[in-house]
């Protein structure tokens, strides 16, 4: 079953004849896509129908030889296979099944240091993730892990326990990879690292973890399916991007996506990066200051009720908000009747956890929407790969769509790029001293307005 995108209780805050009225608009999206996509310029498009051969030959290799996977990566690298060994594995670490899997998507010293102090290198294997193969984080953490390996196993059996996902022909990890030896996959050109979690990026640790990566690709491909219109009240994707582009101008410009299901939290921590990078740009695509982008938020049912629905539904009307929900979970729990004289719980008994979850939904989202809150839902029938899939791209398209009517490119990230070329200044990469030059001229500010500790402490 497919998932389903509901935006009904979207239209009314904003209005049918504003929404409608970019159905123009909207065609014109869907010609420049469609050319564009033709022109081999969105190859993100065609992710669902790619070759798995390589990646399912070399899972079949590793079977068996190793207890944890260690994943290097950082942002793109990184949040997809999150998702997803949430939703399709388990979202509850202390509780995941072998072989285990490690991301370290931080430099953190200790948290780094911690898991090689716990990590058996005979047992363990390392997918170390960068499209550039230059990126510091990513690249300082595999030399500590490979000269972790070597230490302990030699050059050889080290060289065995690594594989690489980068660029098929630059990079600092492309040359490592050819003259060491290491097994390794491509990045396509053209897939930005927010839009790869259906690469090998993605799918090729989750295929080692035991993943079902042909249903993901399925569901994909599914989906491509349903946004094959280019009418707007045909096409979801469409249909939400235009709903966001209407909220926006009307000053709601935060977009919360609200889970209820820990499986799914992640996706929408997957859709954080997804909206945030694509979308927040200071320029326009005709050159003009454009300053635009909403804000991306994540919230957990029924945990979030607890925390920050007092401020969605009586605070200022500046957001919008997506539900994501489950229709059927993998696990049912009854609840025991609670015993005589407890009238204020005895109603909860007879009926289960699953049932009073979706109450608890379907309570929020109506409490929202009566307070004139634009609400939408995407329901997941059960948490497949095939539906996860669907999601996947389903966002992807309403990205691009959304890119198109702010007038920006949601594919570059000029912001994230300048605040790597100063750090690469400050650790002395070579090319980049002007960077450092500029960043020590920045004035500190008014020392009056540090508070340091005492001289005398």
């Amino acid at each position: 079953m497919a998932i389903t995108v509901d935006y009904r209780w979207m239209i009314p805050p904003l209005g049918a004849e504003v929404v409608h009225s970019y159905r123009a608009r909207v065609r014109a999206v869907h010609e420049d896509l469609t050319a564009r996509r033709r022109a081999g310029k969105l190859p993100f498009y065609d992710l669902p129908r790619q070759d798995l051969s390589g990646i399912e030959g070399y899972v079949e290799r590793m079977k068996g030889g190793f207890k944890t996977l260690v994943v290097l990566g950082i942002g793109g690298s990184s949040l997809g296979l999150l998702s997803l060994n949430a939703a399709l594995r388990t979202p509850f670490p202390a509780l995941e099944p072998s072989p285990r899997l490690v991301v370290l998507d931080n430099v953190d010293p200790v948290r780094v240091g911690s898991f090689l102090d716990a990590l058996d290198p005979r047992e363990t294997l390392l997918n170390v993730i960068t499209k550039s193969g230059d990126t510091a984080e990513t690249m300082a953490s595999f030399l500590v892990f490979r000269k972790w390996f070597t230490d302990a196993l030699g050059a050889k059996s080290a060289a065995e326990r690594m594989v690489a996902t980068t660029d098929r022909k630059k990079g600092a990890l492309r040359k490592i990879v050819d003259e060491g030896g290491l097994a390794s996959f491509e990045v396509p050109d053209g897939v930005g690292g927010r839009f790869s979690v259906l690469t090998p990026v993605g799918l090729l640790p989750a295929a080692l973890l035991g993943i079902d990566i042909r249903g993901l690709l399925s569901g994909a491909a599914a989906m491509d399916g349903r946004l094959a219109s280019g009418e707007l009240a045909e096409n979801p994707a469409y249909f939400g991007a235009v709903l966001h582009r209407v909220a926006y101008r009307e000053g709601r410009r935060i977009s919360v996506m609200f889970a209820y299901s820990d499986q799914l939290f992640l996706l929408a921590d997957w859709y954080r990066q997804l909206w945030a990078e694509s979308l927040g740009k200071r320029f326009a695509l005709d050159g003009s200051v454009a300053a635009v982008g909403p804000t991306p938020v994540k919230a957990l049912g029924v945990t979030d009720q607890h925390s920050q629905v007092q401020l969605y539904k009586e605070g200022p009307d500046d957001k919008v908000y997506t539900f994501l929900a489950v229709e059927k979970f993998s696990r049912t729990i009854p609840i025991p009747a609670a015993g005589a004289g407890l009238d204020a719980i005895g109603y909860l008994g007879g009926h289960t956890l699953n049932e009073l979850f979706a109450a608890e939904r379907r309570a929020t989202e109506v409490a929202l929407s009566r307070a004139g809150r634009p609400v939408s839902r995407i329901v997941f029938p059960e948490v497949t790969a095939h539906n996860v899939g669907e999601y996947y791209h389903l966002l992807e398209v309403m990205t691009v769509a959304a890119g198109a009517l702010f007038g920006i490119d949601p594919l570059d990230q000029p912001g994230v790029e300048e605040g790597k070329q100063y750090a690469y200044g400050i650790m002395g990469r070579p090319g980049y001293e002007e960077k450092r030059r500029e960043l020590e001229k920045t004035a500190a500010g008014e020392p009056r307005l540090l508070f340091g500790p005492p001289e005398n402490a």
